[in-house]
């Protein structure tokens, strides 16, 4: 939001762009000036800048492979006082990634061309009743035997899932296959494929449908193929 301000404000000006997002001039304004003076940052800010040089320090004096739990431990070592996840965040701040050892997993093949589905549901993902909106993943387990690929759909109301697949691979056919599982409580017998942007598994993301429309895409999604019941 501050960096769309920071953009447009020589155009529109910051208090008309103000009055239309949900941020008041003087947090912009305060924002800005402490850009300017690093003194005005807050002390969570300080100390962020003064550990991602150190973060940054034994990334490189270990030839850049070591990963958060290395660096972390190596911090430790040298007296730093700080908690691993603050290791990660920093470096996912900065983007530093460790070696890992085999073929790294690729969750998402986007396909920018495709078109973007319209969010229906205005991003609203409640139901009164159930059976009115489910929601869509498509993940991956990694078990002993390697990676299994799950698609599940869930109850917006009930919050339980309603019906899943499993599958080796995720190619184009398993995602057009109708769930392997699916509860007494779905609306109908017949699936609706519904395209997004990509094939893949990607974690830590939803899609709605309305299950009584058809089994419309409602939300814009990048790297899901999803669908729902007619």
């Amino acid at each position: 939001m501050i960096a769309f301000i920071d953009d447009y404000r020589r155009i529109y000006g910051v208090e008309p762009i103000c009055r239309v997002l949900p941020i008041a001039p003087s947090t912009y304004h305060a924002h800005a000036s402490r850009r300017g003076d690093p003194t005005k940052f807050s002390n969570r800010a300080r100390r962020d800048a003064a550990l991602l040089t150190e973060v940054k320090r034994v990334f490189d004096q270990n030839f850049q492979v070591y990963g958060v739990r290395k660096v972390w431990r190596q911090m430790k070592r040298e007296g730093h006082q700080l908690a691993r996840c603050t290791v990660a965040r920093l470096m996912r701040r900065a983007g530093l990634h460790g070696v890992i050892r085999g073929k790294p997993m690729r969750t998402t093949v986007a396909d920018k061309a495709a078109p973007c589905p319209l969010d229906h549901v205005n991003r609203v993902f409640r139901a009164p009743a159930p059976n009115m909106l489910w929601l869509s993943d498509f993940t991956y387990v990694s078990t002993w035997s390697g990676f299994v690929y799950v698609a599940f759909v869930i109850d917006a109301y009930a919050r339980r899932i309603v019906g899943w697949r499993v599958s080796r691979t995720a190619h184009a056919s398993f995602d057009r296959q109708q769930p392997a599982h699916v509860g007494p409580q779905a609306p109908g017998e017949d699936w609706l494929q519904t395209g997004c942007r990509g094939r893949g598994a990607q974690t830590g993301g939803h899609h709605a449908f309305d299950a009584q429309d058809g089994g419309v895409l409602s939300s814009k999604c990048r790297g899901h193929n999803v669908r729902s019941g007619k």
